[in-house]
Order: structure tokens, then sequence, then C-alpha cells
């Protein structure tokens, strides 16, 4: 029984994994490629992607010996079904993969508990209640340019808009660099100093200080220059918002790369940054209190699965509740493949070797 094998997918945004298991939770093949929403990236670099990752993860292993796979797929396609179903028959699988969303998969792979509910941060941000394995009512995951609050991109959004909104009213361009970083207490904005005049006009660098568009310290607009101008530093502070606001919009997805900036200036006390990390959390926690019923929550993705800011206030937000961190979707597909050949108690037993690679 043990010699059959199961193949789970987990395409996403960024990457496809897929992991191939044995019944009793052994992993004997695992690979990685490039994004597979066919959604964000075409129906056909998605399904190359899926093909690249499973002819790496099978390698020698006979295609014959697959009893059962899942695809999680992150932005559902009817197409991709029958495309895969070719991928799959050409490496000898009787089956092309059951199909699935990206949400149930991650639920999964955090827990094997059938009820309960998933919380995800990632580039996107998502609530979802799932019963009995399958997803039963879903909050937000309404896209970056609608919906999402509290995702990478929402949060990297915040950060830019501060620091833009602060150049627009004057912020000295020479905050945007690192060794220009003012060493202000917590309540003294980096603009302000005891030599600053005790009034400013509406426009200068101390009156964009204090109405709470720049932070003390620096560290965030230093990190979110660095981010979008490098070396560069226009001439002016408008000019320098006018840079980023283009740079912004002509590739939306460098505002998400931005979030593990923002938890970096958080931790190192910036006020802005630690105001925005606990706005994501408020905002994720309540998007997850509009689906939340009973049963364990899985935290997902890279926001809220990396010791960061944003988790610790999540977490602390959630203080009563059953909190798991979701290991890897690619072997929690693999597992939920798995469970009709298996008994209750074994795919229970075995949920923690499909999802930790073991």
């Amino acid at each position: 029984m043990t010699q059959s094998l199961v193949v789970g997918v987990d395409a996403g945004a960024t990457s496809t994994r897929v992991a191939v298991h044995t019944l009793d939770g052994t992993r004997v093949g695992y690979a990685r490629a490039g994004a597979g929403n066919p959604t964000a990236h075409g129906l056909a670099k998605a399904v190359t992607a899926v093909a690249t990752a499973l002819e790496e993860a099978l390698g020698p292993l006979d295609g014959g010996r697959v009893a059962a796979s899942l695809a999680g797929v992150a932005g559902h396609v009817p197409e991709m079904v029958p495309e895969l179903a070719k991928v799959w028959a050409a490496h000898g699988i009787a089956e092309g993969p059951h199909y699935a969303g990206d949400v149930t998969i991650a639920y999964a792979a955090g827990t094997a508990e059938p009820d309960g509910s998933l919380l995800l941060s990632g580039t996107g941000a998502v609530a979802a209640q799932v019963v009995g394995y399958e997803l039963s009512v879903i909050a937000d995951g309404l896209g970056w340019l609608l919906g999402d609050a509290g995702s990478g991109f929402w949060i990297g959004r915040r950060a830019v808009k501060a620091v833009v909104e602060a150049l627009d009213r004057g912020l000295p361009v020479t905050a945007l660099s690192p060794s220009t970083l003012t060493k202000a207490s917590p309540d003294m904005p980096a603009a302000a100093s005891p030599s600053a005049p005790a009034a400013a006009s509406p426009g200068t660098p101390a009156a964009a200080a204090r109405d709470g568009s720049w932070a003390s310290g620096g560290e965030l607009a230093a990190l979110v220059g660095e981010h979008f101008l490098g070396t560069e530093r226009p001439a002016t502070p408008r000019a320098a918002a006018d840079r980023i606001v283009r740079l912004s919009q002509a590739d939306h997805m460098r505002l998400a790369a931005l979030s593990s900036l923002v938890s970096q200036a958080a931790t190192a006390g910036d006020p802005t940054a630690v105001k925005i990390v606990h706005e994501a959390a408020d905002r994720l926690v309540a998007t997850l209190r509009r689906v939340h019923v009973s049963g364990p929550v899985v935290l997902a993705g890279s926001v809220l699965t990396s010791d960061g800011p944003v988790r610790r206030a999540v977490t602390e937000l959630l203080g009563g509740e059953t909190v798991t961190t979701a290991g890897d979707a690619a072997g929690a597909a693999a597992w939920l493949a798995a469970r009709p050949l298996l008994t209750e108690p074994e795919a229970k037993a075995r949920h923690s070797a499909f999802t930790t690679g073991g």
C-alpha cells in the first residue's frame, strides 16, 4: 500500500510547488517552478509551470504508481483542468488531478481538523471558514486594487503613501538616505528639533511631521527611498515623490515587496511603521471575525507565517483562540489527495509528515 504515490500541487501567484509522497507521508519528490496562477499570468504560463515542477518532482519515479493527486490553484480558470489532465497523462498518470482553490489547501497545511478558519496574508489577504475540508464562507480576497486589507500589498501601499505625502508637503530629499537618519525620541518628529521654530507654516517639513504624514527617526522613509530610488536622489521633494509614484504605477507588485521593510522599520521603532503594522493586524482580525465560528485558526501567507510584528500583533488579538501556522501547501494538497485512501485515524496521524516534508 505504501508503494502507491500521491501528488500535491500548490500553484500560486509567485511560484508553483509540487510534492510527491508515499501514503505513509514520506516525501519522495519535491520541486519548485514559476508562477502558476492562470488568472494573473495566463493559462499557458501556469500550465507550463506546473508541468515543469511535476517533471522534476517525479524524476525517475513511475507515474503509474500515482494513485491520487490534487492541484490547489490560485485563480480559477476552468480550462486549466483538461490541460493539467494532458500533462498528467504524458507522465503515465491514470487520472488528472482533482482541482481545488488555494484557500482550502492553505487551511489544510496548518491543521488536520476538518472544521476551522483560515487567515491568510501574503501578497493578498483573505479569511475563510472551512467545513469538512471544503470552503464554506469567504471574506475579502478581493484583490490588490479594491480589497486585501492587511495584505503585504496593502502594507506596502500604506508605507509608500505616507512617504510620498510627506515629500509632497516638503520633507527633505535627504530623509530618503540612510546616512541622514535622525536619532529623535519616539515623541519627537524627525523634522522637528529643539532648535526648530515653535510654529511651522503648512507645507514645511516640520508641519509634515506634525500632521502625521511622516514618522520620527526616518527608518521607513530611508527604506522606501532605497527600495525605489537606489542611489538616485531627485533634486526636490516633489520630484522624488513623482518618481516614486511613477515607479509604483509601472510595477504595482513593488509595493507588496515593501511589507518586509515596514516590519523592519516597525521593529526599529519607527512610529509610522508601527501604526501601519497595528492597522494591518486590526484589519486582518476584523476580516477573520466575519467568518470564524469555531475550531482552529490557521495563519498562512508570508506576512503571517514569518516571525514579525504583524504576526505578533495578530496572535495577540487572537488570544483565546487555537492558532496554528500553515506548513507546506504542496504537501497539504498531497495529504488531501491521500485522505480517501486512508482511514481517518491514519490521515490525522500522518498529517504532519505531509506538511513538514517528512
